[in-house]
């Protein structure tokens, strides 16, 4: 991976964790693909009255079709992005679990997901994660127990910056 230093992907990043985060908790999952602004605007230049402020960011965020259930890995491995994608952002709430709760893990995936949501050092977070063709990423995160603090910090996801790159192969 390259370096993850793309102000303008950052910016994308916390822009849509807030948008998601002010319905609450408890949401879907969401994608965006990242379209260049420029060629959005040469494409139908009447998007510059949608787009307002943002019609001179270089990146705009394109909300997809919901995501199918299943575990994310999965779902990630399902998805391809045409030539005009230069990026796509996930957004969604995980269960994180101490170092420690690895020794009690269960072995049946069917038990993992009950197991986690009932632990009692679980945290509930919500993750912003960006990703661009040429191989810069971002990411934030929202733990739920203090919703006020956003954590950016490109490497709260590795997992899913890598599952969301190769959305690009």
């Amino acid at each position: 991976m390259t370096s993850p230093k793309l102000p303008e992907l950052t910016e994308v990043v916390l822009e849509l964790e807030e948008y998601v985060a002010a319905a609450g908790w408890n949401q879907p999952r969401r994608l965006y693909a990242l379209a260049h602004t420029t060629d959005l605007l040469a494409y139908d230049p009447s998007l510059s009255e949608h787009l307002g402020d943002a019609a001179s960011r270089p990146l705009t965020p394109i909300e997809q079709e919901d995501l199918p259930e299943g575990p994310l890995e999965q779902v990630l491995s399902t998805i391809g992005w045409p030539a005009e994608v230069e990026g796509c952002v996930l957004v969604t709430e995980l269960v994180l679990l101490p170092p420690s709760a690895e020794e009690e893990i269960p072995y049946e995936d069917y038990e993992i997901d009950v197991w986690a949501t009932t632990h009692p050092e679980r945290q509930d977070v919500r993750v912003a994660v960006a990703v661009t063709r040429s191989g810069a990423y971002s990411s934030c995160l929202r733990r739920r127990v203090d919703a006020t603090e956003v954590v950016v910090d490109p490497d709260v996801a590795d997992a899913l910056v890598d599952g969301l790159f190769a959305t690009f192969l």
